[in-house]
């Protein structure tokens, strides 16, 4: 009897060994596919508390009870107001009378407000780039009514992210959760300050994930939660957390025809914004890995083969139609025509789900990229590369050092004697800056940068910092001349200086 009782005991010992060897292994598995440890990562660069959770609840109905995760999420949630300057152009009417025809520039404040995201104890917030865009000044309101000036860290115009700062310590912030794991149909709640009303709270399913191609523009990584959470004008930046109060996206855009609600929104999720702050943060710039390689656009050629198109659509996974320069994919072993179905075993249903998880890494890092090649499935491990085509990290400057040059304001009158309705003097030159490796010199007039008149220092740096942030050429074209001499075109790589 006692021998009997002492196996019944070893075999329970054994098994709940194994039991929870098992879990911990199987766990890990999980989270290194999902992505989360490296959103763990991110989650250190702020220094979260990983032990700051709270469990799902639920009402005695059986309901999901949202009081303790938006009792938590206003506190993190910011008000944030910008301050920009726009030029204004206006004619004289004397000048239009008497010949002359000179538009002038007026400058003209305007006035913005969207949300933000407190991310850690010492101040640092998310925002949406196009929230902060342009800035002179942001103000930022908390929860508690008090109101202080940020600082623009940096931004990232392709995933719509910035960050910036608050000066000071123990605020109270979100911490990541883990929106590999949200679930089609799942709870989530957008806190923001819509229509300037602070600290709104409203609640909504996760409709879909992976959603591509709802914004124009600069915004070319594009892998959305969409939610039908009512978010409206001043919920950009905002944040969307799950029913544990943990931070899962940044709400971003509507899908409207009127410019307010209509039942669809969408948030960057925060495996991708968190990666772009802890950049931000570290280097000044995101550090974006590319595979190298080039797809079919659908809607392209769905103008000229609507059934080649159809087919393309039926595709689970990503085409590769060709390679770019310095590809890391090509150079690992795929081909054109294979279809990469999955990125470190994390299925890769469409484009957007690749861009995903490609967001998540950095130049130099290797992951395994699985393809099928006429219904046979390879693996290859790729080193990824940034746009450059090499592993380098790249670190952003201040624009104004890059160029090695001060700037000083023209006077209309004299803008009138050069015949010139925009201008910007270049007043001095450092022998080690772009300017004097490209021969502009001291006394240079510059009317355009890239197109787009400037009439101040500030103009071009904002047009030199936006470039320089930019995944495409680091180039920019001056349209310029010294006084007395002909018009010169001088294209200038600011990629020189981004080391």
């Amino acid at each position: 009897m006692v021998t009997i009782v002492i196996v019944a005991i070893l075999s329970s010992v054994i098994t709940l060994f194994g039991y929870n060897t098992v879990t911990k292994n199987n766990s890990k598995g999980i989270l290194n596919s999902s992505g989360s440890l490296r959103q763990s990562e991110y989650a250190d660069s702020f220094d979260q508390d990983k032990n700051v959770r709270l469990a799902n609840l639920t009402t005695q109905q059986g309901y999901p009870d949202f009081t303790e995760a938006a009792a938590k999420s206003v506190n993190g949630v910011v008000h944030v107001k910008v301050k920009s300057v726009s030029q204004q152009q206006y004619m004289n009417p004397f000048d239009f009378f008497f010949g002359f025809g000179e538009r002038n520039t007026q400058p003209r404040e305007q006035i913005g407000f969207g949300s933000g995201v407190i991310i850690s104890k010492d101040g640092y917030i998310i925002t949406n780039n196009h929230v902060v865009e342009g800035a002179t000044e942001v103000t930022v309101s908390l929860n508690d009514n008090r109101e202080m000036t940020a600082k623009v860290i940096g931004a990232d115009p392709q995933t719509d992210i910035a960050l910036i700062k608050i000066e000071g310590d123990d605020f109270p912030y979100l911490t990541f959760g883990n929106s590999d794991a949200l679930e089609v149909g799942e709870w989530v709640l957008a806190v923001g300050n819509p229509f300037n009303l602070t600290s709104t709270v409203t609640a909504g399913i996760v409709s879909a994930k992976n959603r591509g191609n709802i914004v124009g523009g600069n915004l070319n990584i594009q892998s959305f939660i969409q939610v039908d959470a009512a978010v409206n004008r001043g919920n950009s930046g905002g944040a969307l957390v799950n029913t544990r109060g943990e931070l899962v996206g940044i709400n971003t855009a509507i899908f409207s025809q009127s410019g307010d609600f209509n039942g669809l929104a969408f948030a960057v999720p925060i495996s991708i914004a968190g990666k772009v702050a802890a950049d931000l943060k570290q280097f000044g710039t995101v550090q974006r890995a590319v595979l190298g390689i080039q797809v079919p656009n659908i809607e392209m050629v769905r103008r000229q083969d609507p059934d080649k198109a159809s087919e393309l659509s039926q595709i689970v996974g990503v085409l590769v139609e060709d390679f770019g320069d310095r590809s890391a994919a090509k150079a690992a072993g795929l081909e054109k025509g294979d279809i990469i179905k999955a990125i470190n075993n994390v299925q890769i249903r469409n484009f957007a789900g690749l861009q995903d998880q490609l967001s998540r890494y950095r130049p130099g890092d290797k992951v395994k990229v699985t393809v099928d090649r006429n219904g046979k499935e390879h693996s290859y491990t790729v080193e990824l590369k940034n746009d450059a085509g090499n592993t380098e990290i790249q670190r952003s400057s201040d624009s104004m050092s890059l160029l090695g040059a001060t700037f000083s304001d023209i006077p209309n009158s004299r803008k009138q004697q050069l015949g010139i309705n925009s201008g910007v003097e270049v007043s001095s030159v450092d022998n080690s800056g772009l300017f004097r490796k490209e021969g502009i010199n001291k006394g240079f007039i510059i009317m355009r940068v890239n197109n787009t008149p400037v009439n101040s220092g500030d103009e071009i740096a904002k047009i030199v910092s936006s470039v320089s942030r930019s995944s495409q050429d680091k180039v920019i074209l001056i349209a310029g001349f010294y006084p007395n001499g002909r018009t010169q075109y001088i294209a200038i790589d600011l990629s020189q200086g981004l080391k």
